[in-house]
């Protein structure tokens, strides 16, 4: 990954967070919500 690359996904990271914080979800629910995803495929 380039430079770029990790700017553009820190960003989206950064706006998945802000989103789940108007929602009211917190940073470990997003955390189970990822592993559980994982841990299917």
């Amino acid at each position: 990954m380039n430079v770029h690359t990790n700017e553009k996904l820190d960003m989206e990271w950064v706006n998945l967070m802000m989103i789940a914080r108007d929602l009211g979800l917190s940073v470990d629910e997003i955390k189970d919500f990822l592993k559980k995803g994982n841990q299917k495929s």
